[in-house]
């Protein structure tokens, strides 16, 4: 089934949600019928986002706080001393029950998905941009029909979970994860992302005395400086003991036969035609109901089963189970948390050729206490990377849109290491060179090189594929049978945006 996309244009003015400037947010969008999950990847790694079926895209230099994509090495993530921390007060949790004492300081202030998506949203229920998806979906097929070419729908698959000694640690079908949520230092406090990571004095000392020994190559004296009782893993390792620990020994260390409580892991298909998702419905709406009163301050009777379905449940995402990919398929997926038997945390991902996404996190607020974003966004990350076992090319975690203006965003710079893409070439940079550039400026070109362009920019528009009239036709020949002078500008303007191979794949609805 090819992509079926219906542009929509410019929105510009709306409220942002990070701040008060009267300029507010200015982004292009589509709604998506259907869309295959190499072209949402292509088109992410151009600006584009979901929202539900809405895919939109903001004007980075005319929005008030532009939105960088940001995405996770997660190859070469090492958790910092903040993310070990939640960790262990998670696996103390489950272990023996214990409860952390104080106010919780170091979960986030906002949750995955971005409070100004959530404000995209509500702007997209307002707006009428839904065509008759019904009678689209079998126009569609037909002219595929016609056209000879395979239409084959994909039929709905049940997730494979893998029991492995790994996820049985912590009760889980599947070390599976989602979600990022993480933590915001208060003023004057946290992190500096644009300085290297702090060391203690006393690491430093003990790294130059190693350097000089090292330089004076005595064996006897290295043997004698290690023998002074300083850690042998600042020498050719000798004993995998005294490595640190991994990412993945921190998340599943293993749990007492008598812990107090068990939590399970679960990836379940976002869709009512698998029986887990739709026996589970009931339970992860009232969560997210639960969440959105307390947390996001929303009026219950603004948290309808209709707004969860179309906002969380609802995605344009075609499955795929290509005998190359992740055991699960790619697609739109609810990564569950179940504590003892009930959902405490939901995180929805995409599961895409190149990276996992994650779009949303609700939580049940009672368990604030265990910093539910950090730890969700770490077993995220650890996914990843056993996703990537199998799939090579599946290597990145996308954390969605990182604002450097908005000071409650900064916190996805802290996940290491991490590049944002530049708004003009559509090319991925290191955080660290991006940051100098962000301090002087809200709107920057990162790409240093000022030759460079946008390889897949639109250079033959004539080749964009048009559905219209229950036909598929090039758009040179569509524009020979239009008389609205607006129409050509509209369409140039969506073949800019998604770039020449999508607007050769995907087809453009025009009624």
């Amino acid at each position: 089934m090819a992509s079926v996309v219906e542009y929509k244009g410019l929105r510009a003015g709306y409220h942002c949600g990070y701040c008060d400037s009267k300029e507010g947010k200015a982004s292009c969008g589509m709604w998506a019928h259907s869309m295959t999950v190499q072209d949402y990847q292509d088109l992410i790694d151009r600006g584009w986002r979901r929202s539900g079926k809405y895919v939109y895209k903001p004007v980075m230099n005319q929005t008030c706080c532009p939105q960088y994509t940001i995405r996770c090495r997660p190859l070469q993530f090492q958790p910092s001393k903040s993310h070990k921390k939640v960790l262990k007060k998670m696996l103390k949790f489950l272990a023996k029950g214990e409860v952390p004492k104080g106010s919780c300081e170091d979960e986030p202030m906002d949750s995955t998905m971005d409070d100004a998506v959530a404000g995209d949203f509500a702007l997209i229920n307002k707006l009428d941009i839904q065509c008759d998806l019904k009678t689209l979906s079998d126009d569609v097929k037909e002219s595929l029909q016609s056209e000879g070419k395979n239409s084959k729908k994909e039929e709905p698959h049940e997730l494979l979970q893998t029991q492995d000694s790994v996820g049985e640690k912590l009760g889980s079908g599947e070390p599976s994860h989602s979600v990022k949520v993480h933590t915001v230092p208060k003023p004057g406090k946290g992190a500096d992302l644009s300085k290297p990571p702090c060391r203690k004095a006393k690491e430093i000392r003990k790294e130059r005395k190693r350097l000089k020994l090292m330089q004076q190559n005595p064996a006897g004296e290295l043997e004698g400086f290690q023998a002074q009782g300083h850690p042998p893993s600042l020498f050719p390792p000798k004993a995998k003991s005294n490595q640190p620990k991994s990412l993945e020994d921190l998340i599943f260390e293993s749990l007492p036969e008598n812990a107090s409580h068990k939590l399970e892991v679960r990836l379940v298909p976002a869709s009512f035609e698998d029986p887990e998702f739709k026996s589970s419905f009931s339970q992860s709406f009232s969560l997210y109901v639960k969440y959105q009163v307390a947390i996001h301050q929303d009026l219950p009777d603004e948290c309808g089963k209709t707004e969860f379905t179309r906002f969380l449940c609802s995605s344009p995402l075609e499955a795929e189970t290509p005998p190359n990919g992740p055991d699960c398929g790619y697609g739109s997926f609810h990564q569950q948390y179940w504590l003892d038997g009930k959902i405490i945390a939901v995180g929805v991902i995409d599961i895409l050729p190149n990276c996992v996404s994650s779009v949303y996190l609700y939580y049940d607020p009672d368990y604030s206490f265990l910093s539910l974003g950090v730890y969700s966004a770490l077993r995220e990350i650890a996914f990843t990377r056993q996703l990537h076992e199998k799939t090579s090319q599946l290597s990145y975690y996308y954390m969605g849109f990182y604002i450097h203006s908005c000071p409650k965003m900064k916190y996805k710079g802290q996940y290491r290491p991490s590049d944002l893409l530049c708004p003009e070439t559509y090319v991925w940079v290191p955080i660290e060179q991006c940051l100098p550039s962000l301090e002087n400026s809200k709107y920057c070109r990162f790409n240093q090189d000022p030759e460079a362009v946008d390889e897949d920019r639109s250079t033959e528009p004539d080749r964009l594929q048009v559905f219209h009239k229950r036909a598929i036709m090039p758009y040179g020949v569509y524009k020979k049978q239009q008389k609205d002078p607006s129409e050509e500008a509209v369409v140039l303007q969506y073949a800019s945006l998604v770039g020449q191979k999508c607007s050769e794949r995907m087809l453009l609805f025009r009624n």
